[in-house]
């Protein structure tokens, strides 16, 4: 049976082979290796290895403007331009004519409604279900999507029990907030995100450190970023069986490969397939983020 999980990175865009991108400089021997070379740059054009597929995908979606989080997010894990939806492009959080696209046609929702076993890997501290309660706080996308799904979404317990992966997936931000949880390395992180992977037809994780880090202009900690997301990912696919198991690794616009810039670029973003059988699936359809939800159901069937 046929597993997807999908690891979403914030702000990772196809950026120019000079020094303003952190990538230039990053050492990502795992990508590298799978893909046949340091290549995720915008002059890229698709680029096939013997277990992975790297396609360019626009990001802009036929709009005027810089490509945003809400709709961009929203776009990718729904199959509908929610941009031209709503005519323009939003930032941040989704708002009532988003989360109505959300609640429609979410991926998990619909997955859900198949029959399909979903998740969402992230875990969430208590403190942010009592600043959403009191409007301190707001649900992001791929919060809506989770709860789409009926699912719970999971906690600090599950993640002290390895059920769960923080969004920074060392937990060292929590530590620095005072949790006693155990401090991970990449490669522990990955393996457990590959459990949940094992355990479910659908898997999200969401990493957004990537487009803070962006906005930060700071390039010690975005190479940092590109070599830790590397390794994590690498001893996630490490404990995968990808006969029957499908990665896919998507963003929702650039930022983080342009450090001269603080905010958004029009850059495409890399969708990254890994399996060691994808040439059977049509990815050659995935062009745009309108693209990666239909490419998902299709390959999950009903």
């Amino acid at each position: 049976m046929t597993k997807v999980l999908m690891i979403f990175i914030d702000g990772f865009g196809l950026g120019a082979r000079r020094d303003d991108n952190p990538y230039f400089f990053a050492r990502t021997p795992f990508f590298d290796q799978l893909l046949g070379g340091h290549i995720l740059y915008a002059d890229s054009q698709v680029v096939q290895g013997d277990r992975a597929v790297m396609i360019p995908t626009d990001a802009c979606l036929g709009v005027p403007g810089i490509p945003q989080s809400a709709t961009g997010q929203t776009t990718l894990w729904t199959g509908i331009n929610a941009a031209q939806a709503v005519g323009r492009h939003i930032n941040a959080y989704p708002t009532p004519k988003l989360r109505e696209i959300i609640k429609s046609f979410s991926i998990m929702k619909v997955l859900a409604e198949r029959g399909k076993k979903v998740t969402f890997a992230n875990a969430y501290r208590p403190e942010y279900f009592d600043l959403v309660e009191k409007r301190k706080a707001h649900h992001s996308t791929s919060t809506w999507v989770a709860m789409s799904s009926g699912r719970a979404l999971r906690n600090i317990e599950d993640l002290k029990l390895s059920n769960a992966v923080y969004q920074d997936f060392t937990n060292r931000m929590l530590i620095d907030w005072g949790y006693e949880v155990p401090e991970l390395t990449p490669e522990q992180a990955g393996q457990n995100l590959a459990q949940l992977a094992k355990e479910h037809d659908f898997t999200l994780y969401e990493f957004f450190l990537s487009d803070k880090i962006g906005h930060a202009r700071d390039m010690a900690r975005a190479i940092n970023v590109y070599q830790q997301l590397d390794r994590m990912i690498a001893s996630c696919v490490e404990h995968l069986n990808l006969n029957d198991t499908t990665v896919m690794v998507v963003s929702d616009h650039g930022n983080l490969e342009d450090i001269e810039r603080k905010g958004h670029t029009l850059n495409p973003v890399p969708t990254i397939i890994i399996n060691d059988h994808y040439q059977a699936s049509p990815y050659e359809g995935i062009a745009s983020l309108t693209d990666v939800t239909p490419y998902v159901l299709n390959l999950l069937g009903k």
